[in-house]
């Protein structure tokens, strides 16, 4: 698959972004219709996601637990398994190792569920962001040694932790590492029994973009197979994708593979909630999965900034309880607990926030290809969140940091095509600690040193990003002329379905459209329009979130005509329901 370029050309009445339009072999794609027996539109748009086959084909539409991996296929699962299998007949009390956002909280309840199901005994900790930080800390281990610990087992965290791997080795604990970020380039992995990772130099695991706890699952779903492969298959890890769904949109990770059978199965789950906890945070969140399927969407921005926010603003192992606990008053108590610390964790980012953008006037920065914005005291929970506002804002990559007593913490966010770790590795001798993957990072230094810090990544991304890379351009999906859309094609397109990262909603193309009635102007912000188009005079509307300015910039008027990006939406008012296309960028045909 290639990207065809179809550039608006700035015009006499604006400016406009560059479209990029998905270009799949036309034989390719019929191919695939014919041997699939799929509408045309669905071959293009499958066939740009890398399903050229009629069996990739149903793999991507009609997910099942059949297309799950082999968790033996990861290097290091065999020890594993047969280490921890050895703990629970010996009685021998685990330590699991976590991390305190979604995708550590529920990795451990995760591995934590499917251990004690064997019978094990298991222990758990999850650190304090503030207290103690990222990562596996020696004192913790010293704990657990002398309380008779023997086999320690991280998630979601580990790959880079060498001082951690030998202080383990030191206290006589067996280690088995389970993560999904990056090794440190150059250095190989720590010394372990067993380590899990995707992307670990050696592993053939075909899935190298799961999130820690897909990872944790992974181990889950070997040693529940081996104890019950038919109760596990028909009862247990259908449960535990409900969990791992969360996890996997929450982390951002590309819903492609194995994670699109994940989050595909683990949202229909949802819609048969019986975890308590999980019950009262849907509650919380005034999500009701007996009326309306719970989406992608929903986890992104409502249930995942919740579960965030503990570990955010407070102690993150309170959600290993709401999900683990089976008193339902307890369990409502902690998703009433979480809806107050998000609640908290938003007026703390905006007042942040107000700073940070009034900064971001500042010339120096308006040059820069990449924003390193620092600030004495900032809470160090809300700087991932602060980054992707910043990047979000700007179209520029971006990291923010903390000074508090001399050290400096800080995360960043990260554009397509620049690689925000590799960025940090090229300055590896600045930090106390780093880690992360391409598109977000974190990181501790001292404060002394983010002067140097900002000045060469300035350098590293003023090398490495040009501005056309900055803000990006609009990637479309495919053309589909408004005469073509029906209800039976957005019936099909509902089934690539859930829509994330490497899966993105697809965007559409339509030339030439004429403007068949005013503008209306809704709440002063957005607008609605009547478009029409083809031989027919086929009409449907077109609703702009925000366009209203952009519009009248714009100057259109009726019977323009308009070259049109949207998505195709379904209104489901009783009254005036229907399709609808929502607006991504337009421009007068005459800019083409």
């Amino acid at each position: 698959m290639s990207t065809q370029q179809f550039t608006q050309a700035p015009s006499r009445r604006g400016s406009s972004r560059r479209w990029l339009l998905d270009a799949v072999d036309p034989a390719v794609a019929a191919a695939l219709a014919r041997e699939a027996r799929l509408p045309l539109l669905i071959a293009e748009l499958l066939a740009a996601r890398g399903a050229s086959s009629a069996e990739a084909a149903r793999a991507f539409l009609a997910p099942s637990l059949d297309d799950l991996l082999d968790p033996y296929s990861m290097r290091g699962m065999a020890e594993a398994v047969a280490r921890i299998e050895q703990a629970a007949a010996r009685h021998e009390t685990m330590l699991i190792y976590g991390d305190y956002d979604v995708d550590g909280t529920t990795a451990t309840v995760l591995l934590k569920t499917a251990i004690e199901r064997l019978g094990g005994t298991v222990r758990f900790h999850v650190p304090h962001r503030l207290r103690e930080g990222y990562g596996m800390q020696r004192e913790i281990l010293e704990s657990a040694a002398a309380d008779g610990v023997r086999l320690v087992i991280s998630v979601d965290t580990g790959i880079r932790a060498f001082a951690a791997a030998e202080a383990a080795a030191e206290l006589g604990l067996d280690l088995i590492v389970t993560d999904h970020h990056l090794p440190e380039d150059g250095t190989g992995i720590p010394r372990a029994l067993a380590v899990l990772n995707p992307n670990q130099p050696g592993c053939e695991y075909a899935c190298k973009y799961l999130c820690g706890a897909g990872v944790a699952f992974k181990l889950s779903q070997a040693l529940l197979e081996k104890q019950d492969r038919t109760l596990a298959r028909t009862k247990i890890l259908p449960s535990f994708l409900k969990m791992l769904a969360i996890a996997t949109v929450a982390d951002a990770v590309p819903l492609l593979g194995e994670n699109r059978t994940i989050v595909s199965i683990g949202l229909a789950e949802l819609r048969r909630p019986v975890n308590a906890g999980l019950r009262a945070l849907l509650t919380e969140a005034k999500l009701d999965p007996a009326r309306k399927a719970i989406t992608a969407t929903d986890v992104a921005f409502r249930l995942a900034p919740r579960i965030n926010a503990a570990g955010r603003m407070d102690i993150a192992s309170e959600v290993v309880e709401l999900f683990t606990t089976r008193d339902p008053q307890r369990a409502r108590d902690l998703a009433a607990k979480l809806e107050q610390l998000n609640q908290d964790r938003r007026a703390t980012e905006a007042a942040i926030l107000e700073r940070i953008l009034e900064r971001l006037a500042e010339p120096h920065f308006a040059e820069a290809r990449c924003i390193v914005m620092d600030g004495e005291g900032w809470h160090r929970g809300v700087l991932g969140i602060l980054a992707s506002r910043i990047l979000d804002q700007t179209g520029k990559p971006a990291l923010v940091i903390s000074h508090e007593d001399g050290e400096a913490h800080g995360s960043g966010r990260s554009i397509t095509g620049y690689h925000l770790l590799e960025a940090l590795e090229s300055c590896h001798d600045l930090f106390t600690k780093f880690g992360g993957h391409a598109h977000a990072v974190g990181f501790s230094m001292p404060s002394e040193r983010v002067p140097e810090l900002r000045a060469r990544l300035v350098e590293h991304a003023a090398e490495r990003i040009t501005e056309q890379d900055l803000g990006g351009p609009l990637v479309c999906h495919a053309e589909l002329a408004l005469d073509h859309i029906t209800a039976a094609a957005f019936s099909w397109l509902r089934r690539l379905e859930p829509f994330g990262m490497g899966n993105e909603e697809p965007v559409f193309v339509a030339r030439k459209v004429r403007l068949a009635g005013p503008v209306r102007t809704m709440k002063e912000k957005h607008v609605r329009l009547s478009l029409s188009h083809g031989p027919r005079g086929v009409r449907i509307s077109a609703l702009g979130w925000h366009w209203a300015e952009r519009v009248a910039a714009l100057g259109i008027q009726e019977d323009d005509l308009l070259n049109i990006a949207y998505r195709l939406r379904e209104n489901e008012h009783p009254e005036y329901g229907g399709l609808e296309l929502e607006i991504v960028d337009l421009q007068p045909a005459d800019s083409e």
